[in-house]
C-alpha cells in the first residue's frame, strides 16, 4: 500500500473533521492491509479518502483566501 501525505494543519473547524476522517481511513487502510482479499474494500476506502482530501482542499482556500485578501 502506498503511504498518504497527511499534514497538520486545521485551519477551520471543517479541516480539523476533514483531517480526523482522513487519519480514521488511514488506519482502517492499514489495518485491512493484513486481511486477504479486501482489496476492492481498501480501493473504495481510498476513494473516499481522495474526495475528502479534494474537500479539505477546498476548505483550506476557503480559509487562505479571507487571509491572503488581508481580512483577520
Amino acid at each position: 500500500m502506498k503511504s498518504l501525505p497527511m499534514p497538520y494543519e486545521p485551519g477551520s473547524p471543517e479541516c480539523r473533521v476533514l483531517i480526523d476522517c482522513k487519519v480514521q481511513i488511514e488506519s482502517m487502510l492499514l489495518a485491512l492491509g493484513r486481511i486477504d482479499n479486501s482489496q476492492h474494500i481498501r480501493d473504495q476506502l481510498l476513494s473516499v479518502h481522495n474526495q475528502l482530501e479534494g474537500l479539505h482542499a477546498i476548505h483550506r482556500k476557503a480559509v487562505a483566501a479571507p487571509l491572503s485578501a488581508g481580512e483577520p
